[in-house]
């Protein structure tokens, strides 16, 4: 008779816990979801956006949304996975969409020789806010729409910076 009683207390015990688990996984998969494929901080820095983004890095809260809906414009901060190193993650700011006219230096640092060119389908034009030290279009050439990862919302980080991106 005692050992009906010692297994029932651990039959309690181990459906108790095996609740515990189950909501620790289900916050887990929200968790997943949420950062993955709605909103996400994001650590970012590097001087090809300077002096929008400090050089020593922000914070930034990027939708994963946009870029699935086709609510991307220029003037939009986004994120992209960099078509040289698909490890790498950059942040950029949308110049021109497909179909649009780009004019920008060809190497602002040399000389004032300016390209036109038009973005092709299925591509966007990207390029960092400090012209002189970012490796963007202007090198790489349009970026297909499928690399970007997902627009920036606000500066959560530092403080005093907090806010749109928006020029």
């Amino acid at each position: 008779m005692r050992v009906f009683q010692y297994l029932s207390q651990w039959k309690s015990k181990a459906k108790d816990g095996i609740q515990q688990s189950l909501l620790v996984a289900k916050f887990l998969c929200l968790l997943h979801v949420t950062n993955n494929y709605i909103c996400s901080p994001v650590m970012v820095y590097g001087p090809s956006m300077l002096p929008t983004l400090n050089l020593t890095g922000d914070v930034l809260l990027a939708e994963h949304l946009s870029p699935l809906l086709d609510k991307l414009g220029p003037g939009d901060v986004v994120l992209v996975r960099s078509p040289d190193n698909p490890r790498k993650t950059v942040t950029k700011r949308i110049v021109g969409m497909e179909g649009d006219t780009v004019t920008f230096l060809a190497d602002p640092a040399r000389s004032n020789r300016h390209v036109t060119l038009k973005v092709p389908k299925g591509h966007v034009w990207i390029q960092g806010d400090n012209i002189y030290a970012s490796k963007d279009s202007r090198q790489l050439g349009p970026i297909p729409y499928g690399l970007i990862l997902g627009k920036v919302l606000c500066r959560v980080w530092p403080p005093e910076g907090f806010g749109s991106l928006r020029q």
